[in-house]
């Protein structure tokens, strides 16, 4: 039989936490996945190795899977990761996002951070020069909003508008007796989540993943199966309450 491998393919990041949280949900999935199927670790920038070498080094023989660790399908994965499989034997699933299982930590980090009733929730996304991530961000606010029964306005840290802190800016000033929470759409800790602690609001959630506890088990769910969307041979059986 052939080897099967799924290549899990975080952003990369120089913060010790958010490298730790990443591999902490590279390893989950990796004791989830079926007997016989690899998980190995890949970036997209700023650490190694990149997908291109890990499937070099899987060889010719392997199948392999490449699952973005991403929360939306920008350039890297329209672009820098469809390059690195293409003439391989090699699939590329979708990204993470949108998909209700990560509104579903959302709303834990929001009612971890002690949200209230009359707290404006802001949206921290990433944000992307590609317009098809930014209404899939603007998609998650909205998903969000339904989930906490009430509005969630969006702001991006990079390259889309508006900016976080004119979003929150924005919210404070129609609603100023509130408290604003940012809502943190981030995989994990590092330079970004900084940014959005930074950009003024009074409260900011944790992001999706923390380096000092287990990945939530809805985020090992959705990153099997969107290896078996790519692969659903390789993985078929995955238990959807992995």
């Amino acid at each position: 039989m052939s080897r099967t491998a799924v290549v899990a393919a975080s952003h990369g990041t120089s913060s010790a936490e958010g490298r730790a949280a990443v591999a902490g949900l590279v390893a989950a999935v990796r004791a989830a996945a079926p007997v016989g199927c690899d998980v190995v670790d890949a970036f997209v920038d700023v650490q190694e190795p990149d997908v291109a070498m890990v499937l070099e080094a899987l060889g010719d023989g392997a199948e392999a899977t490449v699952v973005p660790l991403l929360l939306s399908a920008g350039y890297h994965v329209h672009v820098d990761l469809a390059e690195a499989v293409d003439g391989r034997r090699a699939g590329l699933a979708p990204a993470l996002g949108p998909d209700g299982r990560l509104l579903d930590v959302l709303v834990e980090r929001a009612r971890e951070s002690g949200l209230r009733p009359d707290d404006r929730v802001v949206l921290a996304a990433a944000g992307s020069s590609d317009p098809r991530a930014v209404e899939d961000c603007r998609a998650v606010a909205r998903g969000l909003g339904e989930r906490l029964g009430r509005p969630v306005a969006i702001g991006f840290l990079s390259a889309a508008r508006p900016a976080l802190a004119e979003a929150i800016g924005f919210v404070r000033a129609t609603h100023p007796v509130s408290r604003v929470v940012v809502s943190t759409y981030l995989l994990a800790p590092g330079f970004f989540h900084d940014l959005a602690v930074a950009a003024g609001a009074d409260v900011t959630t944790a992001p999706l993943l923390r380096a000092d506890g287990p990945p939530s088990p809805r985020l090992v769910e959705l990153v099997l199966e969107r290896a078996a969307i790519a692969a659903p041979e390789t993985l078929a059986a995955v238990s959807p309450a992995a």
